[in-house]
């Protein structure tokens, strides 16, 4: 079963949004920092192993960075804020359109 949740890290200002599995492992990750939430990230674990076997995994990270390594009970210091499935589909898909406009933008050396 699929968990939606949040945390903030203050040292980065930044909010870290996740889609964790039944064994705590992240599935999707958007990653917003600053007072105007800026995207850094929008990482899909299932995409980054795909690109990782097609090695274009440089490409993928550069885009849409990557999701945490280990399972979310591992960690230390979050503390968890829960979200329905409806609100991280929603930051979700912001935070990937605006991480393909950036990557898009960066192409055609406006960046």
């Amino acid at each position: 079963m699929r968990h939606w949740f949040r945390s903030y890290w203050a040292e980065e200002h930044t909010w870290f949004y996740f889609e964790v599995d039944a064994d705590g492992w992240v599935n999707r990750q958007v990653e917003l920092q600053g007072p105007r939430q800026e995207p850094l990230a929008a990482a899909s674990l299932v995409e980054w192993q795909a690109a990782q076997a097609a090695g274009t995994l440089a490409d993928y990270e550069r885009v849409f960075g990557a999701t945490a390594d280990v399972p979310v009970q591992e960690w230390e210091g979050h503390e968890p804020h829960d979200l329905t499935a409806e609100e991280f589909e929603t930051v979700w898909l912001t935070a990937r359109t605006a991480c393909q406009a950036g990557a898009r933008h960066r192409s055609t050396g406006g960046g």
